[in-house]
């Protein structure tokens, strides 16, 4: 598909208070067809997401030392969390320790799955991705890791108020920019 008519369509699903702040803008090469052009995300005409560039707005990790050491991250943990640490350490670990235990542990997956997700990002193509967002549900868009997926479907008129707020808990693990685009959908509501 052009990147016009795709950039077209992309415009059509976002929410109406959105319309006009949200972007979608490529740059292209004449002379060299086989290179692909840049592709970034625009708000209030500040470009935000500009795939593997890390000078963008948004907080860009390196490694997973910076994701643990991030205060700004807030990682919640169930009962269900402690007790799996309680039987791994067969029970001899003081209560207040299994609680940091078990944080350190889902902080260490949760960094893992970030860095993925930014790498799988810097690598991704655009318009294979948006793309595939016309092409599924936006249940899936919302459920997948693809940052660019959970962007795309925040941004979405089809998204309603009532899902925006009850996916609350999912964002906080999400990527910073993810997070971002939330809360610019929130401020819309």
């Amino acid at each position: 598909m052009a990147w016009s008519k795709l950039k077209q369509q992309l415009e059509s699903f976002l929410c109406p208070a959105l319309y006009g702040r949200v972007e979608y803008r490529a740059t292209g090469y004449r002379y060299l067809p086989d290179k692909a052009g840049l592709c970034y995300i625009a708000v209030d005409k500040k470009n935000v997401l500009n795939m593997g560039d890390k000078t963008t707005l948004i907080r860009w990790y390196q490694t997973e030392l910076e994701i643990k050491n991030d205060s700004d991250i807030q990682i919640p943990i169930n009962n269900e969390e402690i007790e799996t640490v309680r039987k791994d350490t067969k029970g001899i670990v003081p209560e207040d320790r299994l609680k940091i235990i078990a944080k350190s542990r889902k902080i260490a997956e949760y960094a893992k799955e970030l860095v993925a997700a930014q790498s799988a990002l810097s690598k991704s193509n655009f318009t294979v991705v948006a793309n595939k967002f016309l092409s599924i549900s936006i249940e899936e868009s919302i459920e997948s890791n693809d940052i660019l997926l959970n962007i795309l479907a925040l941004v979405d008129r089809r998204v309603g108020k009532k899902r925006i707020l009850n996916i609350s808990e999912k964002i906080k693990l999400k990527h910073p920019i993810v997070k971002y685009f939330y809360e610019l959908r929130l401020s819309t509501l």
